[in-house]
């Protein structure tokens, strides 16, 4: 082999997908959710799971080896366990549960990835809008099953939560009054906000079968006193007047026109003084170092029509066309970002 060339980190990307599905399954079959009061053995976890007896060994054992199952012992009377992070961030019953997310990776975008190759030649969606009726509306299907909605609903939440706490936090909500997250989904923008700051008045704004769903949440905060679930269609309505227009993961669905139109809306429904906030995985304007940004703009591609993941100086620019006088990047968790004009 040349000089000191190793192949080791091309071979760990093109098998990737291994530690990948292996965490999925184990999210898929609650794995960690079963672990959550206390250690359990292998052939406690097969039983409780329906794992086969040929696979259990090899797959529990894997996840010790990732780093994401703690084991003490050898063998037969080893205890399984969750280590901190999975506790945290794997057990359904946790505050900061993100396996939703995971789960719809498992069920939905493993199968739609596997055909990227075809998307990059055809520049076509290869999700369920190849089938849909209307292709142009990547959510048309989604919403058409209530459990596939739910499901996505909280995929959606649960890998938002740090960026909407870390929002909540960082940003200076104290001059403004009202707040209104476009595309709301479950609520959970608003409930992080209000939670945070007892002062702040919110709109969840999403279509009807999604509010329905809001509402139950924002219920079960107990905050629908200052949080409203509203239902509308911010592709086809004015959006709700408020101090601040937010889009979580949102402006990332849709093509050019359709962004600038977004935009336009959010600078129609504030007031001089206003902000619009669009949280996402902003890609770097050199277009290097953000490769998460990146794969998930090309998750775009599998998944949507037009959309695509987008640079702050794209966003700047959007803005200013649409008449804000002034736009921030502020960093949130992760590779995450809120793009920021003032109006």
């Amino acid at each position: 082999m040349p000089g000191e060339l190793n192949p080791a980190h091309i071979m760990q990307m093109a098998m990737g997908f291994f530690p990948s599905k292996i965490l999925l399954s184990a999210v898929e079959l609650d794995l960690f959710g079963a672990l959550a009061d206390g250690p359990l053995s292998k052939s406690e976890l097969q039983q409780r799971l329906g794992l086969h007896v040929r696979a259990a060994a090899d797959f529990l054992d894997a996840l010790v080896a990732l780093g994401v199952l703690a084991r003490e012992g050898e063998g037969e009377p080893a205890l399984y366990a969750n280590t901190a992070e999975t506790a945290a961030f794997l057990v359904p019953a946790s505050q900061t549960y993100v396996g939703g997310m995971m789960k719809m990776a498992s069920r939905r975008l493993f199968r739609h990835w596997a055909n990227l190759t075809e998307a990059l030649r055809t520049g076509e969606p290869q999700s369920e809008v190849k089938s849909a009726a209307d292709a142009s509306d990547p959510f048309t299907s989604l919403y058409a099953d209530p459990a596939v909605l739910e499901e996505f609903i909280s995929a959606m939440a649960g890998v938002q939560l740090a960026n909407f706490a870390a929002l909540a936090e960082k940003f200076d909500f104290a001059p403004f009054r009202t707040a209104c997250d476009a595309g709301g989904a479950s609520g959970a923008l608003c409930i992080a906000l209000a939670r945070a700051h007892p002062h702040l008045r919110c709109i969840s704004f999403d279509l009807p079968p999604v509010t329905a769903v809001a509402a139950r949440r924002i219920a079960g905060a107990g905050l629908s006193d200052r949080t409203e679930a509203r239902a509308g269609d911010f592709m086809r309505d004015e959006l709700p007047h408020a101090d601040i227009v937010l889009m979580g993961n949102i402006l990332h669905d849709w093509g050019t026109a359709t962004k600038q139109m977004l935009v336009g809306k959010a600078f129609a429904a504030l007031p001089d003084g206003g902000v619009f906030i669009a949280i996402e995985n902003i890609i770097d304007d050199s277009r290097r170092e953000n490769a998460l940004g990146l794969m998930m703009s090309l998750n775009m591609l599998i998944e949507t029509p037009e959309g695509y993941d987008y640079t702050f100086a794209q966003f700047d620019g959007w803005a200013r066309a649409a008449g804000f006088r002034r736009t921030e990047k502020m960093p949130l968790a992760g590779t995450a970002s809120a793009a920021i004009a003032w109006k």
